[in-house]
């Protein structure tokens, strides 16, 4: 019956408010998953190595596959993947971050020139193309694995997103909002530290299913850079 048990409190946690312990979660493998030779909308790798001078930064606004499409077209984005991040079960599948037990949310990587997208610009959009004070949920899809978070990948992107979080609260406040429920934080320093590439089908999912389920639900507040 230990499968059993499993099951039910896996299901249970598929709306989670808290995300699983290191001692709850999910074992996961040692495999990563195959990754396809190239973002089909960029042309370009979705993996390292990236080009010299480019920036990476991880970010979880709902499901990804509606996320990955608004970060892909903007001016600046080398390329984008989708993926897990901000939990502890190594190269986790689909099925597993949805039960909440992986400890994961459903995040893109970005890779981009910031000398033409500024990190500010990225994080500004980040924030007005989802509502990052719902919590452990962004509209109808509930659980730890839709929670907002930015990940950054060095220190002075850190120092950006919290200080565009600090104004972005002010103007929330303004409008009546709670407050931000954004997790942010250095990758390599969330639980596993590592960002976890999605199987293949997730991959710019908007473009091979052009009619697939897009939520962004949105606050309407500008955030100020």
């Amino acid at each position: 019956m230990g499968w059993l048990q499993d099951a039910i409190r896996h299901s249970a946690m598929r709306t989670a408010t808290t995300v699983v312990d290191a001692e709850a979660a999910l074992p996961g493998r040692a495999d990563p998953v195959p990754v396809a030779p190239a973002n089909i909308v960029t042309g370009n790798p979705m993996v390292p190595p990236f080009p010299e001078g480019h920036e990476t930064i991880v970010l979880g606004m709902g499901c990804f596959w509606g996320a990955e499409k608004i970060l892909w077209q903007l001016d600046g984005v080398w390329t984008t993947a989708a993926g897990y991040a901000g939990g502890w079960t190594p190269n986790p599948t689909y099925e597993e971050t949805c039960t909440g037990a992986s400890g994961h949310t459903e995040a893109v990587l970005v890779v981009f020139d910031p000398q033409v997208l500024p990190v500010e610009k990225l994080l500004a959009t980040f924030f007005e193309w989802h509502d990052p004070t719902q919590g452990m949920r962004q509209g109808n899809d509930m659980g730890t694995q839709y929670r907002s978070a930015v990940f950054t990948t060095t220190p002075e992107q850190l120092e950006v997103a919290r200080r565009i979080a600090e104004g972005y609260q002010k103007e929330l406040d303004a409008a009546g909002y709670g407050p931000l429920t954004t997790e942010i934080g250095e990758l390599g320093e969330v639980r596993s530290g590592t960002f976890y590439y999605a199987e293949d089908y997730h991959q710019q999912y908007l473009v091979k299913n052009p009619g697939g389920y897009d939520c962004h639900v949105r606050s309407g507040v500008a955030c100020p850079i």
